[in-house]
């Protein structure tokens, strides 16, 4: 091996290191190159992963080999050339096992007696990995020049350390533009949330968002789960001349009972137990600005009395304390019930409704929005493109008709969680990240329209069905089963039964209220 033969070899691994090649191919072709300079009939690259080497690259070998892992403390021969100060050539009556006995090519059974050599591989002054070189004659590596074997090792390493530098930068790079993203989305600095939409139904929403924006009217906006309610109570804030102060946002439903008064009014030291300082509450907080009450109709009555009087005279009291606040907010509340329905059962107060209701706004659900569907979906993919990092991320035709064409149920929310488990599927099936994805029909799981499209039509005999009652009646009926099955199960533990239903103990019973159902008191007596 001469030195012009040498530097031939290893020249094509040099210009590669400027190339985008995958690490597998790098390393073929390095082991190439070794072949093409020593006469072996078997080769191997293998990088050293804690206390077992790993096949990279093999020649000459069986193809299953790089699934398998050569722990050095049970391979001497391994260990060996690891603990050598250079390249080693083992005697041919060496007494140590072959790692490779069985696994070299056209070689039935148990290896016979023949030429083995190796060097370690050291990058940055660590052991980094072993090249291995097999042939099946006794005196093939007789002309090796052991010196010229160190300089090929030499480069070997460089190259492998350079190819490993390189990759690492390339996913560091990757990585700090994922974070990088993150980051701005986290900070605002991003494109944020925002009303998207061309359909009749939402151009009649921003109109009426454009017109009581800048009013000081309290709204309640109304709609179906998942619609995105607190964007139109942002886009009614961003209206408002309280545009410059807080918007602060309370979900009434997420909260028990008894801390409800208490993050709406706030309270004072001692006020109740754990009580340890005195806090403000979320209308001292957004004093100057707009107060977002999400899910207003899950307010228990007591604590709608005292929130009819801060909207009447913009005074409150803290909890434990009798000195008044005063408070210049305006309010915007958002339900998915029916808050006149909830009136006249007696659940929610005529007076604090007919406050609230001073300007209504409906939120039209997803379904009746038409094509509105894809340009959302645009907007959610395009999240989902900077925080998986990818270059594109877009639809082929059959998904857009399924979006097209699914009844949307969970609407924008719905819409949002079903791309993101999509683009997770899609990727999935490559092995490689890929610069632009593509999402099909199959990958958003979405249930195929239903087939009763055209009715069947009945019998002339059948007798007329009596008609179904109301939707929301069968709802409450099933939600009064569940719970009566869940307290039976628990004897009686209202706890218990809320953990089995997935619920807080306190909207439990809230529930159970207002469907009627005897609830716990605090003296300890049942309460209708």
């Amino acid at each position: 091996m001469t030195p012009q033969a040498l530097l031939a070899a290893m020249l094509p691994l040099v210009a590669d290191l400027a190339r985008q090649i995958p690490p597998s191919e790098r390393y073929r072709r390095l082991l190439d190159a070794v072949r093409q300079l020593l006469p072996a009939d078997a080769a191997a690259l293998l990088r050293l992963e804690g206390d077992e080497l790993v096949p990279l690259a093999v020649d000459g070998l069986a193809p299953d080999t790089l699934g398998r892992r050569f722990r050095v403390d049970r391979h001497p021969r391994l260990a060996t050339l690891l603990a050598a100060g250079g390249p080693l050539r083992f005697a041919p009556d060496c007494g140590l096992p072959d790692p490779y006995d069985g696994l070299v090519e056209h070689v039935h059974g148990h290896l016979p007696v023949h030429d083995c050599m190796g060097c370690a591989l050291r990058v940055q002054e660590r052991p980094w990995g072993l090249l291995t070189l097999d042939a099946l004659a006794l005196s093939r590596f007789d002309a090796v020049d052991m010196a010229a074997l160190q300089s090929l090792a030499d480069l070997a390493a460089a190259t492998v350390a350079a190819a490993e530098r390189m990759d690492d930068l390339a996913l560091r790079a990757e990585d700090e533009h994922r974070r990088a993203e993150q980051y701005r989305r986290a900070a605002g600095q991003g494109r944020a949330r925002r009303l998207a939409g061309r359909s009749a139904a939402h151009r009649a929403l921003l109109r009426e968002i454009a017109l009581v924006g800048p009013s000081a009217l309290t709204v309640l906006v109304s709609g179906e789960t998942g619609t995105g309610k607190e964007l139109v109570t942002q886009a009614l804030h961003a209206a408002s001349p309280r545009a410059g102060r807080p918007l602060v946002s309370l979900n009434c439903a997420a909260l028990p009972d008894a801390l409800v008064e208490s993050e709406l009014f706030g309270h004072v030291r001692g006020a109740f137990s754990g009580a340890v300082a005195e806090r403000q509450g979320k209308f001292e907080l957004a004093d100057g600005g707009t107060l977002f009450l999400d899910e207003v109709g899950e307010l228990p009555l007591a604590v709608q009395a005292k929130l009819l009087r801060v909207l009447q005279n913009g005074q409150l009291q803290r909890l434990g304390s009798d000195r008044e606040h005063r408070v210049d907010v305006r309010l915007i509340a958002a339900t998915n019930r029916d808050l006149a329905a909830e009136v006249r059962a007696g659940r929610f107060r005529a007076d604090l409704y007919h406050r609230l209701v001073a300007y209504p706004l409906h939120v039209p659900p997803l379904r009746e929005r038409g094509r509105d569907v894809l340009l959302l979906a645009g907007a959610f993919l395009e999240e989902q493109r900077a925080a998986l990092g990818l270059g594109n991320l877009r639809l082929d035709a059959e998904a857009q008709q399924a979006l097209l064409g699914h009844a949307w149920p969970g609407n924008v929310r719905e819409l949002e969680h079903v791309l993101a488990r999509a683009a997770l599927r899609a990727l999935a099936r490559h092995a490689q990240r890929p610069r632009v994805l593509t999402l099909a029909a199959d990958d958003l799981g979405l249930a195929p329209a239903a087939a009763a499209a055209t009715p069947v039509p009945a019998a002339r005999s059948a007798p007329a069905l009596p008609p179904a009652p109301p939707l929301r009646e069968r709802v409450a009926a099933f939600e009064r089963q569940a719970i009566g099955e869940a307290l039976a199960a628990h004897g009686g533990n209202w706890a218990a039964a809320a953990r089995t239903l997935g619920l807080d103990r306190a909207n439990l019973v809230r529930l159970a209220r207002r469907l009627g159902l005897a609830v716990p008191a605090r003296n300890g007596r049942p309460q209708a």
